[in-house]
């Protein structure tokens, strides 16, 4: 039986129809899709792909118990998002950053996933259309998910700011508490927590990150204005698309990619920047398990609480940035 191997979940067997997805076309497409947009352009340590994060949001749906329904959603639940991810929310100037969920139905629809899925005696809509039906993979904010897990314990421990003993220790006290992810114990919870804003505000919020994703969207609006690009163009790959970009002969996006290259960007201030970036409101709360139930980890510590108030405020506020000469 074939063997997948995770950075944080191990060695996991897989076959069936799982394995025959996992060798489409969409999933291995995944691939060549960076989940950070540009980041990688900026920092080659940002560099986890949307392959890695679905099939680990797998992986911990399958260690949780999930069913096989359940598995297939969460390794599915990423195929139409576009090159570069988020960044053609930043260019189509989507608020809530879901423009691969507006397009999900008719990506999944003209792939090979339904008739796989038949072949299993499995219907696709069933399975991939109600998202609400599957409580370990989403959860609305501030819920854990596997999901939001998976991308935070993924993103961290590639770019060393946690180690894998902490991931091990974390996953050992998740448990499932009325169809929901929860933590057994206060301490983890607060491990958590701190984890997710380091990883909003550490690397989402990061200025460098930020800037890379400002430059990227400039440049690829400046590009569909000029019919260099199409918004079909970003159902390819990265490197599919920057290529596109590279040999388009036009002066103007090669300064801007020769900027985004060699970015150098430093956090500034209200009244001294550059440019200045929001993004979407990211956080969490997650549920302690003690002998009355559940509660969030907010209601349990005040340090929590703490986090939780000075983080949103962070995020509400943005990030001003300067920008330096790459040269």
């Amino acid at each position: 039986m074939p063997i997948l191997n995770d950075k944080l979940y191990g060695k996991f067997e897989i076959d069936g129809v799982l394995l025959e997805l996992i060798q489409s076309d969409p999933v291995q497409r995944l691939k060549g899709i960076y989940q950070g947009g540009a980041s990688r352009f900026v920092n080659e340590k940002w560099n986890t792909t949307r392959y890695d994060h679905s099939v680990g949001a797998m992986m911990l749906v399958n260690r949780l118990g999930g069913s096989l329904e359940e598995q297939i959603a969460a390794l599915l639940h990423d195929v139409s998002h576009t090159a570069f991810s988020h960044v053609i929310d930043y260019v189509l100037e989507q608020k809530e950053e879901n423009y691969h969920e507006m397009i999900y139905e008719k990506i999944v629809a003209q792939s090979s996933i339904p008739h796989i899925l038949k072949n299993a005696g499995l219907n696709w809509r069933d399975i991939l259309l109600d998202e609400s039906q599957w409580t370990l993979l989403e959860q609305s904010a501030p819920h854990l998910c596997a999901d939001r897990v998976d991308y935070t314990l993924r993103d961290l421990y590639v770019c060393g700011e946690i180690t894998l003993e902490e991931v091990h220790a974390f996953l050992d006290q998740l448990v499932v508490f009325n169809g929901q992810m929860a933590c057994s114990n206060l301490s983890a919870a607060e491990w958590f927590l701190d984890a997710y804003y380091k990883e909003v505000i550490g690397f989402f919020m990061n200025p460098l990150n930020m800037f890379g994703n400002y430059q990227l969207t400039e440049i690829i609006k400046l590009a569909l204005q000029k019919d260099i690009l199409s918004i079909e163009d970003f159902l390819k790959q990265d490197e599919d698309v920057v290529r596109l970009l590279k040999n388009a002969g036009d002066s103007s996006i090669e300064v801007m990619l020769a900027t985004l290259f060699n970015s150098k960007a430093e956090t500034g201030t209200a009244s001294c920047h550059d440019v200045h970036q929001t993004t979407k409101m990211r956080w969490v709360d997650p549920l302690v398990i003690g002998s009355d139930g559940a509660a969030p980890v907010s209601q349990l510590s005040l340090t929590a609480k703490r986090v939780i108030e000075q983080a949103k405020q962070r995020i509400e506020k943005g990030v001003y940035i300067i920008v330096q000469d790459p040269l």
